[in-house]
């Protein structure tokens, strides 16, 4: 069994461990599938999913047909765009958590800030109600930039625990992470990996190259691990939590296989090389998709 998973301590109190399972793009069965070999097989205690993922109910599943008592697992979901307002934020919690079978989750993120300020707001107040009433021990943000988070943390109560973002060797979001640390706000990097082998759906997208980089192949090499390992290790050791998706066993299980190495200077060096700024995804400011009219 793979050693346990380091935990970060958020702004709630709570803890979160630094790497989990995400299951973007998984349908309900194979998502079903991978939730309970993870959490049973490969020593997961941390999974990652949201409305929009459409796979809520495998994710139920998946956790009820495993071993291991809820309460151990950290269980994350996200508000879809389409639910952003106040009272719409209320009533989606509540079909979540209908969806994934369970009373509450350990964090609850809005997916996108979106471009409307005052909405935006209206959403932090319901998400800051959603806490109180215990049906989300941690509340927090996806893709917020820094003038998005000052407009909640000028506005509302509790400021984001998390701030779920693309980040990976060729986008380490730098200033975006400075900020964060600022502010008391954990890091959690999605497409961890650089992206699928397709193109992504950002505009300027193109397909993920970190998996065949010639820098990070030497570096696997010399610590006998994968590729797709010694990126997951970059992030462990940029105090990042990082949620790489599979739906596949084996990888499930070489993902969390990164607690017998460590990274060196040099190796951090030559990972920097990598920063180019590209992105997978759309940049926030350009994302407004099921906006709410």
């Amino acid at each position: 069994m793979t050693p346990p998973v380091p935990t970060t301590t958020l702004n709630s109190g709570h803890s979160i461990p630094q790497l989990g399972l995400g299951v973007w793009q998984a349908e309900n069965d194979e998502t079903e599938k991978a939730v309970a070999h993870a959490i049973d097989e490969a020593g997961y205690r941390h999974i990652d999913t949201a409305a929009a993922y459409g796979n809520e109910e495998g994710v139920g599943r998946g956790l009820a047909s495993s071993s291991v008592p809820r309460e151990e697992i950290f269980l994350t979901t996200k508000l879809w765009n389409a639910d952003q307002g106040h009272d719409s934020t209320l009533a989606a919690i509540d079909t979540s958590l209908g969806k994934l079978g369970v009373e509450y989750v350990d964090l609850y993120l809005v997916h996108w800030p979106l471009q409307d300020s005052e909405r935006m707001k209206q959403t932090w107040s319901a998400m800051e109600k959603i806490a109180e009433s215990g049906k989300a021990r941690t509340i927090g943000v996806c893709n917020f930039e820094p003038h998005h988070l000052e407009v909640i943390r000028g506005d509302g109560e509790v400021v984001p625990a998390v701030d779920q973002i693309e980040l990976h060797p060729h986008l380490p979001q730098q200033a975006l992470r400075s900020f964060a640390a600022q502010h008391d706000i954990v890091i959690e990097s999605w497409s961890p990996l650089g992206g699928t082998s397709n193109s992504g759906w950002g505009k300027a997208s193109k397909p993920n190259t970190l998996l065949d980089d010639p820098i990070l192949a030497a570096i696997a090499e010399k610590y006998e691990k994968s590729i797709a390992q010694v990126i997951i290790r970059w992030h462990l050791q940029n105090d990042l939590v990082v949620i790489p998706k599979s739906v596949h066993a084996e990888r499930i299980s070489q993902n969390i296989d990164v607690f017998d190495f460590a990274l060196d200077d040099e190796d951090l060096m030559e990972i920097a090389r990598l920063d180019d700024g590209e992105r997978v995804g759309l940049h926030p400011d350009e994302m407004n998709l099921g906006a709410p009219d």
